[in-house]
This record gives C-alpha cells, structure tokens and sequence, in this order.
C-alpha cells in the first residue's frame, strides 16, 4: 500500500464513512508510525485525499434568568463558585486553580494562568462579586493561619516553583483563592502536596 491507496482510504473515511475530522487525523497519524516505526519506510506522497469537516455546534448556554433561577437556591461556597463561573467566564478547573495573588480587587479582574491550551489571560471581576469573594477570602486567610499554626498550610506549586521559591509554598499569595471547609494541606515533600481542591 502506498500513497495513493491511503489518500483513497481517507477519501472513503470521508465520504463514505462520514467521519469526523477527528477521527480521519488519527487513522492518518496511525498509518504514518505504522510506516515509520514499524515497517521503517518513509512515505514520499502528496496528501490528496478528501478532508472531513469540521463539526461546528451550536453550544447550549443557560439564560440569564435561568442561571439566577440556580444561584438562588445555593449558598456558600457552591453559590460563590457558581458566581464566579458565570460572572468571570471561568472554567471549573480555572476556579479550582485560582490562587489570592491572582485576584486583583482594585482592577476588577482576576488572572487566569496556565489554563487550556498552557494560555493565560486576565478576565473581569464583577462589582456583586467583589465583597463576597472578599469575605471568603478573610476566612480562608483565618484558617491558613491556623492550618500553619498546627502545621499544614502549604500548597502544590506547578512548574517545580517549590524548588525556585522554597517557602512560596506556605505563603498566603499562592493559597487558593476558593477552597473548601476545613481542607488542610499537608506540608512536605512535592509527593504529599495536594493537587487543586474540588468542588464536588
């Protein structure tokens, strides 16, 4: 099999299969590295193949009414969770990794870092959101307080950080900025660190 048998091949993934684009990329990728790495010939051919279509959808998004409808019937960290979410345009592990210095009250954003894609990008903080994220804030500083006084408190670093700045780790800047009730860190080697708490 050669090169225009593959092009024919993906021509009928295409069209007569009706697969995703997705799905030609990767029998098109297994075909290479069965050429190259297992039968160790390399293939001089011209993709000319008919290429699948991107599936575009629609995405299915709440009303504005129909997400106050939920915020109301939440309370505490759930509900600030959810206002953060929908006010700020976060994804659930972009609020989960949130750490204090990423919030900057007096600029109304909040930096998102390292997100999908390794991208970071700042995004706004509304103005309801601001005293409650803000009272949060003064009890998990109260309670990463006590958790350093009985010896935990410290947090993940990502990018091997902990080994550039050795005591960021405990530092209330690198702390979460929305964590849960009564979560303690364990401090300790890299092994013991906890990863972004959950929501769930």
């Amino acid at each position: 099999m050669g090169g225009e048998e593959i092009n024919a091949f993906l021509t009928h993934l295409a069209v007569e299969g009706k697969v995703a684009a997705s799905t030609q990329n990767q029998a098109l990728s297994a075909l290479l590295f069965l050429y190259r790495e297992v039968l160790h010939l390399e293939l001089d051919f011209d993709l000319d193949a008919v290429r699948a279509k991107r599936s575009r959808y629609l995405p299915t998004v709440l009303t504005p009414e129909e997400v106050k409808a939920i915020i109301v019937h939440l309370s505490g960290i759930h509900r600030l969770v959810v206002q953060v979410l929908y006010g700020s345009g976060l994804r659930l592990a972009e609020a989960q990794q949130l750490r204090v210095k990423d919030v900057d009250f007096n600029q109304r954003q909040l930096a998102v870092r390292n997100s999908k894609g390794m991208e970071s990008r700042l995004t706004m903080l509304p103005e309801t959101l601001v005293e409650p994220l803000q009272e949060h804030l003064l009890w998990v500083k109260r309670q990463h307080q006590q958790d350093l006084e009985q010896g935990y408190g410290s947090v993940y670093l990502p990018f091997a950080l902990e080994r550039k700045y050795p005591n960021a780790e405990r530092e209330w800047s690198w702390q979460y900025a929305i964590c849960l009730s009564g979560r303690k860190v364990i401090s300790g080697p890299s092994h013991w660190h906890h990863p972004p708490p959950s929501f769930a």
